[in-house]
């Protein structure tokens, strides 16, 4: 069989067939080759600090094969149609450029999913809330746009989407007001960031108290400190008041010491060394506000108060500094033999003589 039969046959009568086998393994053979290149390059970026060029990698290879996959299988269908003159074979052309537009959306979710998990991973620094906002928003407008592209291309008029789309929005509008007051609470959460994951956050208005685990578009998650989960719709955050001791800058010392009135040449003195003691105290922040002052005769004690901040604002480190500083103030007291007061009655008896006068005879 000549060079000149074969290509008879492959473009006449039966011909078609092994046409379209060869188109598909030729699809087949570049898929390998090209899943092949990636996995070596992906291989070679790992080794790399960029954050990009892996994330580009691992979100090429299956849009890559599904383009190469559509382009076979659409030259495949050219073929067929040509030889068998199937009117079905017509629209492959539009649904060839919607999968390709498929693909190419598969492929920006893909990174921006990829990019979003690495700047988390490898940036310490990175504002979870703020990187986890964006990556939603950014694959929300590549959805929206690759299905109002991909129906323009199958023949759909995208005007006519549209219009129904503001009318259907006024509808759902009033349907689901509560649905979207949660959105928009979501997106005023992650665009002045009151708070973020990992926060511990309060509310003096409602019983909300706990750590934030996820912020989501209609509810947030918060881990309560007996860890059960409390899901708070977003919309709640615009109306009730918020406080992030989180970020605080310093924590609060505030506490009140009674002695005896049997020590009451002592207290000045004792006063002036708790406050001598606190600062120079390593746990202490001495720039902020510190008061330590004698201040009121009580029923059963002459009370004192200190009134400073610690450094560390870290809950358990914290009342480890506090209680170090009480035992101090304890040793302090006990060295200047005075005695920390706890609440007596005194009861004064009269003369014998006076009682007397107030007996009755008998």
């Amino acid at each position: 069989m000549t060079f000149d039969d074969i290509t008879g046959y492959l473009t006449q009568g039966s011909g078609y067939i092994l046409q379209t086998f060869i188109v598909i393994f030729i699809a087949l053979l570049v898929d390998f080759a090209q899943r092949m290149v990636l996995k070596r390059l992906q291989v070679q970026a790992l080794k790399t600090k960029n954050l990009w060029d892996d994330a580009i990698l691992d979100a090429l290879r299956k849009p890559v094969s599904l383009i190469i996959w559509a382009m076979g299988v659409y030259m495949a269908t050219q073929i067929i149609q040509a030889a068998t003159q199937a009117v079905i074979f017509n629209a492959m052309g539009a649904l060839r450029d919607a999968v390709i537009i498929v693909a190419l959306a598969w492929f920006l979710v893909q990174l921006i999913g990829h990019s979003e998990r690495n700047i988390l991973e490898k940036k310490e620094d990175a504002d979870k809330t703020t990187v986890t906002a964006i990556g939603k928003l950014l694959r929300l407008s590549v959805v929206v746009t690759a299905v109002l592209v991909a129906l323009q291309t199958l023949g759909f008029s995208i005007s006519g989407v549209l219009a129904f789309g503001g009318i259907g929005g006024i509808a759902i509008g009033f349907a689901a007001k509560d649905l979207l007051a949660n959105f928009f609470g979501g997106l005023m959460i992650y665009l002045d960031r009151p708070f973020a994951v990992g926060d511990w956050i309060r509310s003096p208005d409602r019983n909300i108290e706990g750590t934030v685990e996820k912020i989501g578009w209609r509810l947030t998650l918060i881990r309560t400190f007996d860890k059960r989960p409390l899901y708070v719709p977003n919309s709640i955050f615009t109306q009730i008041a918020v406080e992030n001791p989180q970020r605080m800058l310093n924590r609060r010392i505030y506490e009140t010491i009674g002695l005896r009135y049997d020590d009451a040449s002592k207290v000045r003195e004792i006063v002036r060394l708790v406050k001598d003691m606190l600062t120079h105290h390593p746990e202490i922040d001495t720039s902020q506000t510190m008061i330590v002052n004698f201040n009121k005769f009580a029923s059963s004690s002459m009370d004192f108060f200190i009134y400073t901040f610690t450094k560390t604002t870290n809950w358990i480190h914290y009342h480890e500094v506090k209680q170090d500083i009480l035992l101090k103030i304890v040793d302090i007291i006990e060295q200047e033999g005075a005695e920390i007061a706890f609440p007596t009655s005194t009861i004064h008896l009269a003369d014998k003589e006076i009682l007397k006068n107030f007996e009755s005879p008998t």
